[in-house]
């Protein structure tokens, strides 16, 4: 695919930039770009109040197939809108999870009805979404999820289970769920893809998980009898649907993520450059290494958007950028010499210890090559659907 702009790209971009730049000030401009990796959780309430005004400008799901409320974009437009939003060190987004997995899975899985409920309030920004999948004992492995649902007589079902690591449970209205329908089924079979509304006090539970590096952006959920209404895709069909949405991250989403990778890998370098270690001739080449392998993976991105046919492109990308992120942790904290391992300037023993944002950056990005499917899974993956290698004894 040809991604050279075109006339239409630069009004596009022309008019992106106007709007941040009307919109994007006062308390907005406050929030800056946190929300990232590390930090979804912080400055929720305003990331929120953000959200909305994206919604009412048209800016959110320009990329959806069909008529919710949201403005159409080509693929380029989408890359043009990321930069742009990137360049204005707008916020992370707070709805990100409705708007580049929910919705689409809806669009290929849902129905009609289940669309006109749930894509609008989306496309305004009003409802905010988070992922019932990872479960203790069954994180990279959902097919071995217990989470079980058990249908009512009036069609909806009962939830009861355990979901972890779930980014912006807290702040989530619904949480889209698989879980186990068929009691005694094992493996693939018998799981189906639940809407749950997550405000129901005294049957769902939301519990954060402090990290090691101070923050608790994941949560643990429990469902205790917790009522979903909406089956998408069908009862019995949740592996499908599962697979379905995972195939979906990637994209322009993950161009958004790299846009905001460079910004650290520039702030490294700044801080390398500042500190003299660009004097090592070992870090000097790994500071570059890490530029060129970022811009690999940008054309590697721009090579698959939009194409349906490479069953292992999810996989390659998160094999690339797990471990390109955790070395950029690394680094972060080497080129700062030894103070890169104590506190903040002016910290003395016995007052409160917060870490800094590179040393937070270090520590968050161990879990890079874990979360979001294991490395060892992706490459099972790749082994098995792409290169038709065995299958990896069970």
């Amino acid at each position: 695919m040809d991604f050279s702009p075109g006339p239409d790209d630069a009004a596009f971009r022309a008019e992106a930039r106007d709007w941040l730049a009307e919109h994007f000030t006062g308390e907005f401009a406050t929030a800056g770009a946190t929300g990232g990796p590390g930090s979804e959780h912080e400055g929720a309430e305003l990331r929120r109040a953000w959200e909305r005004e994206l919604g009412s400008g048209g800016w959110i799901g320009i990329g959806w197939q069909g008529d919710f409320g949201n403005r159409r974009a080509t693929l380029t437009q989408q890359v043009v809108w990321a930069e742009e939003y990137a360049a204005a060190r707008a916020p992370g987004r707070v709805g990100h999870i409705g708007e580049n997995l929910l919705a689409p899975t809806l669009i290929a899985f849902g129905d009609d009805e289940q669309q006109a409920r749930f894509l609008p309030p989306i496309a305004r920004g009003e409802a905010l979404w988070c992922q019932g999948y990872s479960e203790p004992g069954a994180g990279s492995d959902l097919a071995a999820v217990r989470t079980a649902a058990v249908r009512d007589s009036d069609g909806t079902y009962s939830v009861t289970g355990q979901k972890i690591w779930t980014s912006l449970a807290k702040e989530a209205d619904w949480c889209f769920v698989l879980a186990r329908t068929e009691p005694g089924t094992r493996g693939h079979h018998g799981l189906s893809f639940l809407l749950v509304p997550m405000d129901q006090p005294g049957r769902i539970d939301v519990r954060p998980i402090r990290q090691m590096s101070g923050t608790s952006e994941f949560n643990e959920v429990f469902f205790d009898g917790a009522r979903a209404e909406c089956v998408v895709g069908g009862e019995g069909n949740g592996w499908q649907v599962a697979m379905g949405l995972l195939a979906l991250e990637r994209g322009v989403s993950t161009l958004v993520q790299q846009i905001g990778f460079a910004r650290e890998l520039k702030e490294v370098v700044n801080t390398a450059v500042a500190s003299g270690a660009t004097g090592d001739p070992v870090l000097r080449d790994r500071l570059v290494r890490q530029w060129a392998e970022l811009r690999t993976m940008r054309w590697n991105a721009l090579r698959t958007l939009g194409r349906t046919d490479d069953a292992g492109a999810p996989s390659v990308a998160k094999l690339l950028w797990g471990g390109w992120h955790q070395r950029l942790g690394e680094l972060a904290v080497q080129v700062r010499g030894a103070g890169g391992a104590v506190g903040p300037s002016g910290w003395t023993p016995g007052s409160p210890y917060e870490l800094d944002a590179q040393q937070r950056q270090f520590l968050f990005s161990r879990a890079d090559t874990i979360y979001g499917g294991s490395d060892e899974i992706q490459r099972t993956i790749i082994a098995e659907r792409v290169l038709g290698l065995p299958r990896e004894p069970r």
